[in-house]
């Protein structure tokens, strides 16, 4: 699912959802924060958004394609949001 950062010098951008720990949660952005490097985050400092990404389907194992997967289905989520506010 997708996430959006409340606090931090990241406050405002969107994430993925990776997992949910006991106390935290690993999000990506499949650029500055890859697949393999998630960043890990109070779920209080985040706002989710229940909408299904769709990026992590059997085809989308190697790194790259899965890196890349994230980095498109988070630009068709801002286009998405840009288009909504016009």
């Amino acid at each position: 699912m997708f996430a959006r950062s409340l606090a931090g010098h990241d406050k405002g951008k969107l994430y993925i959802v990776l997992a949910v720990e006991e106390n935290r949660v690993l999000l990506t952005d499949g650029r500055h924060r890859p697949a393999d490097r998630p960043k890990s985050k109070n779920p209080a400092h985040i706002q989710p958004d229940y909408e299904q990404s769709g990026v992590f389907t059997p085809e989308a194992v190697h790194p790259d394609v899965r890196n890349a997967a994230i980095r498109k289905a988070i630009k068709n989520k801002e286009d998405l949001r840009c288009q909504k506010q016009m």
